[in-house]
């Protein structure tokens, strides 16, 4: 086996482990087929649509319409079971996170409870999933109703289409679940990414068809839309992979009677994006609320900003400005999850580990409180600009065929990518070090 000790492993260690090693070649055979029958799920049709008369809508539909069905794999357009995929769980882990920073009943569950904790939080996400799953499914069934076929009454139609769409997502849950106990990488987030490279070929066959039949204007759009895409993922990449190394020194330390440990230089890594594609996604996921309730409740008032809010609308402003708030928010909140300065600092005065020229305790708390928040405003900043500034470029170079597919979908792209391969990654490291164990 092809071993590079004291390094990440290369390619060709990776691919080595993954024939070699029944382990690893289990966790991505049981990834790949459990997302094969998400996709089959999507082409499940549900009963009782007229469905020539939805693709008359979805042909003119907006660009709403379209950044759903980018999320959702094309369930909404092919209408299959799985319509409404990873969505209503997306939406159940937003709506118990920020409950967790409300409650301290959820709080201490995370932070004190242990494994135990997060079990139980776990479970609360999927009956809140469970409930706001069949509320979608209940608007969506209500909207389908018009396209009901001939004999079936409305009460009928919208029980068994909402009981469909509810129980297509709780097994787009449970498949997600299997895959991140079972399987490489986060399940919900491959669900997602899935979904979106789902949609690459046929929106990539209508780009190359509108830069054959089109003018020449449309073709430069098309090459600075591709450029700006390209530049884009690049930024990605470097965000991603960007951390501040803050300087840690240990204290000696005595060895027995004699033996003196000596001190020790080593950084502390904080990252300029700590909430990966998570704010992201989030914030997708919520700027399409007020559409979901104005459809439930028939609300002009929420119907205006549900308008106003839609992608392409005649004034982009409020959507896009919208987009980068929430963007911006869901980084300072998911940061606030998951690096903890107070802990943090504790931890290090335990380890007799002191960061140079700053004291112990409260101090080192400040600093590095000070330093993620200012790391935060860089990252959120950059996922803003990321969301909004192609979708702008797209607008001015009059390029359509992209239809939602945008840097907020290269950014999930990119990040569940560099995510996943670093589980990889990190799997092969440990079967290197049982290797070494065993010799």
């Amino acid at each position: 086996m092809l071993v590079s000790r004291g390094r990440n492993p290369n390619a060709a260690e990776v691919i080595s482990q993954l024939f070699t090693n029944a382990g690893l070649r289990n966790r991505v055979l049981t990834t790949l087929g459990l997302l094969l029958l998400v996709r089959l799920g999507n082409y499940i049709p549900i009963p009782g649509i007229d469905r020539v008369a939805f693709k008359q809508f979805t042909d003119g539909a907006t660009d709403l319409i379209g950044f759903l069905d980018i999320f959702t794999g094309g369930g909404i357009s092919t209408l299959g079971i799985f319509a409404l995929g990873i969505l209503p769980f997306i939406n159940a882990s937003i709506i118990l996170q920020l409950l967790t920073a409300a409650l301290p009943q959820l709080e201490d569950l995370q932070k004190n409870e242990g494994e135990a904790g997060r079990r139980k939080i776990a479970q609360i996400t999927r009956y809140v999933a469970l409930g706001w799953g069949l509320l979608q499914s209940i608007v969506f069934a209500t909207i389908l109703r018009q396209y009901a076929l001939e004999g079936i009454s409305d009460t009928v139609f919208i029980v068994q289409t909402a009981l469909a769409l509810v129980t297509g997502s709780m097994v787009v849950m449970w498949i997600s679940e299997v895959i991140t106990e079972r399987g490489i990488g986060q399940g919900a987030s491959l669900v997602i990414f899935l979904n979106i490279v789902s949609s690459l070929p046929r929106t990539l066959s209508a780009t190359i068809e509108a830069a054959q039949t089109g003018e020449r204007a449309t073709v430069l759009g098309i090459i600075v839309l591709v450029l700006v895409f390209l530049v884009t993922i690049v930024g990605i990449i470097f965000v991603q992979e960007g951390a501040r190394r803050i300087p840690i020194v240990s204290a000696k330390r005595q060895i027995g009677g004699t033996g003196v440990l000596p001190s020790r230089q080593s950084y502390l890594p904080l990252k300029l994006n700590a909430g990966g594609v998570m704010p992201i996604i989030f914030a997708s996921a919520l700027i399409f609320l007020p559409f979901t309730i104005a459809n439930l409740t028939k609300n002009e008032w929420l119907a205006r900003i549900s308008s106003a809010l839609n992608p392409s609308a005649t004034n982009p402003w409020p959507y896009a400005l919208t987009f980068f708030a929430l963007i911006l928010g869901f980084s300072y909140f998911y940061a606030s999850l998951t690096v903890n300065p107070a802990d943090m600092a504790t931890n290090l005065k335990r380890g007799g580990v002191a960061i140079p020229g700053v004291r112990p305790g409260s101090a080192t708390a400040n600093y590095l409180s000070g330093v993620q928040n200012r790391l935060t405003l860089l990252g959120g900043l950059f996922l803003g600009s990321v969301a909004i500034i192609p979708a702008a470029v797209e607008r001015a170079t009059q390029v359509q065929t992209f239809r939602g597919l945008g840097a907020t979908s290269l950014l999930i792209l990119v990040g569940v990518a560099i995510d996943t391969a670093k589980q990889v990654q990190t799997y092969v490291i440990s079967q290197r070090y049982e290797g070494l164990v065993r010799q």
